[in-house]
């Protein structure tokens, strides 16, 4: 996987090559990372990036010409390690949400482009001419594209074959099944009065995995029950989850 990052900030989308799970995904050589400034590609003494908005309003917009230009050269970094075709993906909050479903179709790619933004935005022409593809991270603004990027990023290489350690990691996760992950627990046995649910101790891998299922069901109805209804659910998923309604007790929703 190579990725090639758009990006004012080059040294902020390093970053997360630099630490924990992606950085040594990279030393074994599961992914790489490419960053092009739209500084460099200006033409005045300035290395001018940014203008008013035609309208008028606040803040300022990032000029086409250096932006397509880096775009272009990042395009090019791929095409040229024998990536075919490399989508070039904006972050924005206006874009499509991000799921796992979108990540995993992405690790499957052998590289794309991505494009952090600043300011207000960018010129509307360099999105029509230039992307794909545009993802946003959630209902919120940041304010530039680095950190979606690096949320992506960190995404995208963790379900990189290699990259983790124990390659059931990212497939007991949440979203995973289209469900939150149940809840985990570790020493000591009993901490501040509360204890490790007795079945984690049983050593019964069968009801063990029952009742991280019931417990993934349960929360995924209590915390995000939208999830349910996209999946759906089958007769025995159907009863874990009553039966964990009737543990719960239904005084408490």
């Amino acid at each position: 996987m190579r990725i090639e990052v758009v990006t004012l900030f080059p040294e902020l989308v390093e970053a997360v090559a630099a630490f924990g799970v992606t950085a040594r995904a990279r030393e074994r050589g599961l992914w790489t990372l490419g960053t092009h400034n739209p500084r460099d590609f200006t033409a005045d003494r300035h290395r001018t990036v940014d203008d008013r908005p035609y309208g008028g309003g606040p803040g300022m917009v990032m000029l086409a010409e250096p932006l397509e230009r880096a775009i272009r050269a990042a395009r090019a970094a791929l095409c040229a390690s024998g990536v075919v075709a490399p989508r070039v993906i904006y972050m924005s909050p206006q874009g499509e949400a991000l799921t796992h479903r979108r990540v995993a179709e992405l690790a499957e790619q052998a590289g794309m482009v991505l494009v952090a933004g600043r300011y207000e935005g960018v010129d509307e022409r360099v999105l029509e001419r230039m992307v794909d593809l545009e993802l946003a991270i959630g209902d919120f603004v940041v304010s530039g594209g680095e950190l979606p990027a690096l949320l992506l990023i960190d995404a995208v290489v963790r379900l990189l074959p290699g990259t983790l350690n124990d390659v059931q990691s990212s497939v007991q996760e949440s979203f995973v099944d289209g469900l939150l992950d149940c809840q985990h627990y570790t020493r000591p046995e009993i901490y501040e009065g509360r204890t490790v649910p007795a079945v984690l101790l049983t050593g019964d891998h069968a009801e063990i995995a029952r009742w991280r299922l019931k417990q993934a069901l349960g929360r995924t109805w209590l915390r995000r029950p939208e999830l349910l209804a996209a999946r759906g659910m089958s007769e025995e998923e159907a009863a874990l989850l009553d039966e964990f309604k009737r543990e719960q007790g239904a005084t408490a929703f």
